[in-house]
């Protein structure tokens, strides 16, 4: 069976989207933190992994999609066009503020809290998360797609990551401490319990600062979706994809030797190497899916990416309930991702490969959801 087939959409796009939220969703719910392949963990400072990709792709794939939405304003600043960007960004925003909350409600309650002390944890609650940046790039990168040309874009990406390059060099940027630029702001903003904590030092990896470089991330995916929907013919789409994406991939490693590619910091070279890469597979989708139809293999994918945010969200919710819920086993309590993982697969499968089963079947769990949706043609709209 074939995805289906939506004028409005790009199918490989789609499909792109569904492959990142998938890889986003394994790489953050393995059955045990400790026994995990290299491929699927972060890089623990400077370097790059597969899983350190999954993100950025995402952001490049909004940055595509954003151009295709704005289209229909004509790219320019409006009452209609500058609300509905504001109250998205508000809305993705809080709901990583509702996860980041729910997460310690969860935690709260499988800890034997009442649920009045376990919803009221305020003072601790993460500010920021993988939503917000994802909201605050995209708002930010919008309301810059509208103020400015395509030709003018790219000077303001250059400021952006060139800019920040010097507030790193000169901030201590690309140390592991708290001396580090990014934990100083964002300590002095929202202080120290409100962060993500990275081997026990407050240095949020979606910090406040390290969003600058994710608003360029977002605007290289925004002209890029500027060159597929200005070149109409798939196989001029492909070659101009893959030319750019390599320049900025081979950008992004060379200069790494003087700014390191790193994805805690967003380093402008992560920003170059991601983006490259990102461009790279998306024509190599184009490439097979529209030139060579060659699509039943991606259906699995289009249900993650026809509903990525609301499944990204769901899956959240689900980490937290399974991960917190106790049932008794053996005499004592154990929440049901202990059993599954424990009890059902380490056992026969092995600590690594029992994690990473854990993991897949989570992915699955979550595209039931999104495939329920996809084949009711349900889209829902963050």
């Amino acid at each position: 069976m074939k995805p289906k087939l939506h004028s409005n959409r790009l199918i490989s796009l789609d499909i792109l989207r569904g492959i990142t939220i998938a890889g986003m969703i394994m790489v953050n719910n393995p059955g045990s933190w400790g026994s995990i392949y290299k491929p699927l963990g972060h890089a623990s400072w400077h370097g790059l992994t597969p899983t350190d990709l999954v993100f950025p792709f995402f952001m490049f794939i909004m940055g595509v999609s954003t151009f295709m939405s704005l289209r229909k304003y004509n790219f320019k600043p409006s009452k209609e066009s500058v609300w509905k960007i504001v109250k998205r960004t508000i809305i993705i925003f809080l709901i990583g503020l509702a996860l980041n909350w729910f997460g310690l409600l969860s935690r709260g309650l499988g800890a034997g809290e009442s649920f009045v002390t376990a919803a009221t944890h305020f003072d601790t609650i993460r500010i920021l998360g993988v939503m917000q940046r994802l909201a605050l790039a995209y708002g930010f990168a919008s309301i810059i797609a509208l103020l400015f040309k395509p030709k003018q874009v790219i000077w303001v990406i250059a400021t952006l990551l060139i800019g920040y390059f010097f507030i790193l060099f000169f901030g201590n940027g690309f140390e592991l401490s708290e001396q580090n630029i990014i934990s100083v702001i964002d300590r002095n903003l929202w202080g120290e319990a409100h962060m993500y904590k990275d081997s026990g030092v407050a240095l949020d990896p979606e910090g406040l600062l390290s969003t600058l470089p994710s608003i360029a991330h977002v605007l290289i995916g925004f002209l890029f979706g500027k060159m597929i929907m200005d070149t109409k013919d798939n196989h001029k789409r492909v070659e101009k994809i893959l030319i750019w994406g390599t320049v900025l991939a081979f950008a992004g490693l060379l200069l790494q030797y003087g700014c390191p590619i790193n994805k805690k910091i967003w380093s402008p070279t992560f920003v170059l190497a991601t983006t490259g890469f990102a461009a790279q597979l998306l024509g190599l989708l184009i490439w097979i899916i529209d030139i060579n139809k060659k699509s039943n293999w991606s259906r699995f994918f289009h249900s993650f990416g026809v509903n990525p945010l609301f499944i990204y969200v769901l899956s959240g919710v689900l980490a937290n309930v399974l991960g917190n819920v106790k049932i008794p086993h053996a005499g004592q309590a154990i929440t049901l991702k202990g059993y599954v993982y424990s009890v059902l697969l380490e056992p026969w499968a092995g600590a690594h490969f029992g994690s990473l089963l854990y993991a897949l079947l989570f992915v699955s769990l979550c595209w039931l959801a999104g495939f329920i949706l996809y084949k009711r043609d349900i889209y829902i709209k963050i």
